[in-house]
């Protein structure tokens, strides 16, 4: 996690000195495991470091696990025990990659363009590549990006039956950039 911290670190350091690379510390990751049997496995997480470099198509988030906020307090125990995401010992999830077609982007013009970003999701101990497409939105000189994508569980060490907590939770990610 070490790692991850000093990452963004110099990310938000370099953001100071070139001006193509966007921050925020109020992205959103919504996670959805929720089933038939069972519908309560739904949280929010609204303090997610993001930072996107515009130029390069660099692009990273960084969530504390423990800032999901779920209705069910139960569930938010169970959320941040040892079969789950065990926030104790890991604290959080990251994804570090890169926008592949960043080209396709007029920073200067408003619109919404259709990219993919690959790169790598670390959840607990394990790290993955990760591809998922993605939406960059230009508007007023605003910079958004958005991404929902499914993330298997039990790839990731958490412990997921199925039946009360689907293995295939939805991930949403969404970011106004500064």
């Amino acid at each position: 996690m070490k790692k991850t911290t000093i990452l963004f670190a110099l990310i938000f350091a370099a953001a100071g000195v070139f001006a193509q690379a966007k921050k925020t510390t109020s992205a959103t990751v919504s996670f959805d495991a929720s089933t038939e049997a069972d519908p309560v496995a739904k949280a929010e997480n609204k303090t997610v470091i993001a930072v996107l470099n515009t130029k390069t198509g660099a692009i990273g988030f960084e969530a504390a696990v423990k800032n999901f906020a779920f209705e069910n307090k139960r569930v938010e125990e169970h959320f941040n025990a040892e079969r789950w995401l065990n926030s104790g010992k890991f604290p959080t999830f990251a994804y570090k990659g890169k926008v592949t077609d960043i080209t396709k982007v007029n920073f200067k013009k408003d619109g919404t363009y259709a990219v993919t970003v690959e790169g790598e999701l670390t959840v607990k101990e394990t790290t993955k590549p990760f591809s998922t497409p993605a939406t960059i939105t230009v508007k007023a000189g605003k910079v958004s990006g958005a991404a929902s994508f499914s993330v298997n569980l039990p790839e990731y060490g958490v412990m997921a039956d199925g039946k009360k907590v689907s293995k295939d939770a939805k991930v949403s990610v969404a970011a106004d950039f500064n």
